[in-house]
C-alpha cells in the first residue's frame, strides 16, 4: 500500500494557491534538534527573521530558549510581543530606528533589548537619546568577519570603540557579534576550517577585552551553516535562524544538519500553454526571486519540472512530451529559500495530521506593527 506523503494536504480543495503552509509538528522537531544539538538552552540565541510569527517564536520559548534575535524593530517587537525577555536587535539603528527603540524599551519594560553598533558616531547619538529617555541600552560591537556589509573588521579599532562605549552613560557594551554567514562550503571539513579561522580573531579580541579589566563580554556568532561548528565552543551563543522552516537551499549544502523541511509553497496548474509546457500560479510574488530561476522552487510530487519563465504571477515549466498533467492539478514546491520566501505571505496555513489546522500570521513581515 502506498504512503501518503509527509506533505501532502488531505482536505486541499479548501486552499486557496499560492499559499504558504507550515507543519507545526516539523518545527516542534527542529526545534527540539537544535535543543539536542548544543550543551546548553542558554547558548542558543536564535534568529526569528524566517518565520517572523509569534506561533513561531512561542514554540522555540516552549522548548526553553529565552535568547532571541532578530533584524527588524516590528519583529522585536512582535517578540515582546509574546513576552521574549531578551531579544538582540541584530541591526545598527539610524536615528529614527534608535527612537523606535526607545519607544519599545519603554513599552515592554520585561523585556531586555539589545542592538549592534560599528562605530562611534553612531554611539554617541544613541547614547545621547538614551540618556535622554532615562534608560541604558545594552549594545554589541558588529564585526566584520567575511561578510564585508557592516562590522568592524576585528583589530584594534575595536578595542578603542569597546573602550569608549564603556565611558558613555546611555549604553553599555555587552559583547561581540559576528556572523558568518558567506561560509557554505558542502564539505564540514572545509566549512569548518574556514569557521575556526574566521572565529580566531574574534576570541583573540575577546580575551583582551577581558585582560584590560572591562568584563568578559559575550560572544554571539553565527548562522545556521556554522552551527554545528560554533556550538562546540563553550563561551558563545549561537545564531541559527533557517533550521526552523528549513529549505532545498541548506538541505542541499549542509547535509549534516538534521532538520527538517517545514514550509512550503502550494501551488496549482493553471494553463497548458502547449503540448510540453505547464503554467503555475507561483510568481516572482509567491516564491523569492534569488538566485538562478531552475532553483528557486522544487516540486516534491513533481520533481522533473524545470521552470522556463517566470513572472509576477506565472511560473512556466517543461513537463516534456506526453505529460499527463492537467489545470487544477496541486503542486507542493519546497522554496530554495524561505526566508525571503516567507515574507512575501500576510499568513501561513498550518498543516496538522494530514489537514489545514488555521492559520500563522507574518505579523513582522511588516515594517511596523505599533512602534
Amino acid at each position: 500500500m502506498e504512503q501518503t506523503p509527509w506533505y501532502s494536504i488531505a482536505d486541499i480543495a479548501r486552499l486557496d494557491t499560492p499559499a504558504l503552509v507550515i507543519y507545526p509538528e516539523r518545527v516542534r522537531q527542529n526545534i527540539a534538534s537544535l535543543v539536542r544539538s548544543i550543551d546548553s538552552v542558554d547558548r542558543l540565541r536564535p534568529h526569528v527573521k524566517t518565520s517572523k510569527s509569534r506561533e513561531a517564536s512561542q514554540l522555540l520559548m516552549d522548548a526553553g530558549i529565552r535568547k532571541l534575535k532578530c533584524a527588524t524593530i516590528a519583529e522585536a517587537e512582535m517578540l515582546a510581543s509574546i513576552g521574549a525577555p531578551d531579544v538582540l536587535l541584530a541591526y545598527q539603528p539610524n536615528e529614527a530606528k534608535m527612537h523606535r527603540l526607545l519607544s519599545l524599551i519603554k513599552a515592554y519594560p520585561e523585556t531586555i533589548f539589545s542592538c549592534l553598533v560599528d562605530n562611534v558616531t553612531t554611539a554617541h547619538q544613541l547614547s545621547e537619546l538614551a540618556v535622554g529617555a532615562g534608560v541604558v541600552v545594552p549594545v554589541y560591537i558588529d564585526l566584520n568577519v567575511g561578510m564585508n556589509r557592516t562590522g568592524m573588521v576585528p583589530g584594534e579599532a575595536v578595542l578603542t570603540l569597546y573602550t569608549e562605549l564603556s565611558s558613555l552613560p546611555g549604553i553599555r557594551p555587552m559583547g561581540l557579534h559576528a556572523y558568518d554567514g558567506h561560509l557554505r562550503d558542502p564539505d564540514l571539513a572545509v566549512r569548518t576550517a574556514q569557521c575556526d579561522t574566521a572565529f580566531w580573531p574574534v576570541k583573540l579580541l575577546s580575551d583582551t577585552i577581558a585582560a584590560r579589566g572591562l568584563g568578559k563580554p559575550i560572544l554571539v556568532v553565527g548562522g545556521s551553516p556554522t552551527f554545528p561548528i560554533h556550538a562546540k565552543r563553550p563561551d558563545v551563543e549561537c545564531s541559527p535562524g533557517t533550521f526552523i522552516y528549513w529549505d532545498k537551499g541548506y538541505q542541499s549544502t549542509l547535509a549534516e544538519q538534521p532538520f527538517l523541511p517545514a514550509g512550503m509553497v502550494v501551488t496549482r496548474v493553471i494553463s497548458l500553454p502547449d503540448a510540453t509546457k505547464v503554467c503555475l500560479d507561483v510568481g516572482h510574488k509567491s516564491i523569492a526571486a534569488e538566485g538562478e530561476l531552475s532553483q528557486r522552487i522544487t516540486f516534491l510530487n513533481a520533481p522533473e519540472l524545470n521552470a522556463i519563465g517566470q513572472s509576477e504571477e506565472h511560473l512556466v515549466v517543461e513537463a516534456g512530451e506526453g505529460h499527463s498533467y492537467k489545470v487544477g492539478d496541486v503542486l507542493y514546491g519546497l522554496p530554495h529559500h524561505i526566508c525571503p520566501t516567507v515574507a512575501l505571505y500576510e499568513r501561513a496555513y498550518t498543516v496538522e495530521n494530514g489537514a489545514l489546522s488555521g492559520e500563522w500570521r507574518t505579523v513582522s513581515r511588516d515594517r511596523v506593527i505599533s512602534i
